[in-house]
C-alpha cells in the first residue's frame, strides 16, 4: 500500500484537476496584445540565480495561429528573444520556436494552460537541451501566474516562476 501512495504522490497534477475551475483560462483570449512578465530563475537547490522581466506581443491570424513575440531582459544584462507559433492541433496547440528542440503540446482546463517541451539553453561554453515542464494558472481576468519545472535526464535542475500581466 505504500508502494501506491508514493506512486500516487509523485505523479504531480493532472490537466483534468482544473476541469471547472474559473477564471477560464483560453489561451487566444488571455494571450492577445500587449503583456508583461517579472520573475525568477532558480537553480537545483530553489536559490534565485537570475530574475527577469519581459515584454510579450501577442496575435492570432483568421485560421487561429498564434504568434507570441517575447523579450526577456535579465539581471545580468542578458537580452533573449523568443518567437512562439500556436498551431491548432487535436490536442491544443503545437507550440514550436527557434530554440525549442522538441515541439511542444498546449493544452489547457478551466484556469490551467500546461505545456511540456525540450528547450535548448546556453550553458557554459556550449548548450544543453532540457525539459520544460510549464504549468500557467489564470488568477485575475488579466494575471497569469507561471511555474515551468526544468528537468535533464529526468532529474529536477531549475525552476522559472513568473508573473503575466496584460498591459
Amino acid at each position: 500500500m505504500f508502494g501506491v501512495w508514493v506512486l500516487v504522490g509523485c505523479a504531480g497534477p493532472s490537466l483534468e484537476d482544473y476541469q471547472g475551475r474559473k477564471p477560464v483560462l483560453i489561451p487566444s483570449d488571455f494571450f492577445t496584445g500587449e503583456l508583461s512578465a517579472r520573475g525568477v530563475v532558480k537553480d537545483i537547490s530553489g536559490e534565485v540565480i537570475r530574475t527577469f522581466d519581459a515584454d510579450i506581443s501577442a496575435s492570432w491570424n483568421v485560421e487561429g495561429v498564434g504568434t507570441l513575440d517575447e523579450e526577456f531582459r535579465f539581471d545580468d544584462g542578458e537580452v533573449q528573444t523568443r518567437v512562439w507559433t500556436l498551431m491548432p492541433s487535436d490536442e491544443g496547440y503545437r507550440a514550436t520556436a527557434g530554440d525549442v528542440v522538441e515541439p511542444g503540446t498546449m493544452r489547457w482546463q478551466g484556469n490551467a494552460i500546461h505545456m511540456n517541451y525540450v528547450l535548448r539553453v546556453a550553458y557554459g561554453d556550449g548548450t544543453l537541451d532540457v525539459r520544460m515542464d510549464d504549468w500557467m494558472h489564470l488568477v485575475t481576468p488579466d494575471t497569469v501566474i507561471n511555474q515551468t519545472t526544468m528537468t535533464k535526464w529526468g532529474i529536477e535542475v531549475g525552476e522559472v516562476v513568473l508573473v503575466i500581466r496584460k498591459k
